[in-house]
């Protein structure tokens, strides 16, 4: 099996996808929203690009979650930290979120085969659903900014070394999936801290936003990995 890392959406192409498994990463905080909601009894969880397309696919009873720079959108029920999606929140409901950079990058990779959500959350049990699909891995880092993000390299290394783990032969990667895999096992025991002096992170705290670090920090917390079925995404 070959894994590839993508550095930030601004990178990727649709053809790197195609007949592959895509797994979308985008720490600080689409992707640790997206596992979280699931995780907390969310029917699914609909990525859309802008504001706009989100406003449009609500339905009665849907919650609109979202942010843009950072910040909640303006008459959405929801923002992007991982804290507000509680199971007295979002159970049972439909969540149409948009970010500036996570909700962008699923809508990248639809080529893929199957395309997964990972965060530091639910490493592992997205690497075991991806073994189980049985295609090429491409891990696309969302970034921030169209840039790479340290948080979503840190993410990629732990999901490859959770891949390494599980697999029953190779994981072939390329070279930036390597430096990952080094930077993740270079700083697993520091990775909060890691985030937090990274440029997402320096400025999530300048906002008032360090628990937000914090809530998505942990690692494999959670055994799901959201999957897309359609236009939705679901338990796997």
């Amino acid at each position: 099996m070959q894994a590839q890392v993508i550095s930030s959406v601004n990178e990727a192409s649709s053809v790197r996808f195609h007949h592959k498994t895509a797994i979308i990463v985008d720490v600080l905080r689409a992707t640790s929203t997206i596992v979280t909601a699931i995780a907390s009894g969310a029917s699914c969880v609909i990525p859309a690009e802008t504001v706009m397309e989100a406003r449009a696919l609500q339905r009665e009873g849907d919650l609109l979650g979202g942010e843009r720079f950072c910040k909640k959108i303006a008459g959405f029920d929801l923002g992007n930290s991982p804290e507000e999606y509680t199971e007295q929140v979002v159970g049972g409901k439909r969540i149409i979120l948009t970010t500036t950079n996570g909700t962008r990058a699923i809508h990248k990779s639809m080529r893929a085969d199957h395309i997964l959500i990972a965060s530091l959350l639910n490493a592992e049990a997205c690497a075991r659903s991806a073994i189980e699909l049985r295609r090429d891995i491409v891990i696309l880092c969302a970034g921030s900014h169209d840039e790479f993000a340290i948080e979503d390299g840190l993410c990629a290394g732990l999901v490859l070394d959770r891949l390494h783990d599980l697999s029953s032969f190779p994981i072939e990667m390329d070279d930036f999936g390597t430096a990952m895999l080094a930077l993740y096992r270079n700083r697993a025991h520091q990775l909060k801290d890691t985030i937090q002096s990274g440029l997402g992170g320096k400025r999530l705290i300048k906002l008032g936003m360090k628990r937000d670090i914090e809530a998505c920090s942990f690692v494999d917390i959670y055994t799901d990995a959201p999957r897309l079925n359609g236009d939705q995404l679901t338990r796997a």
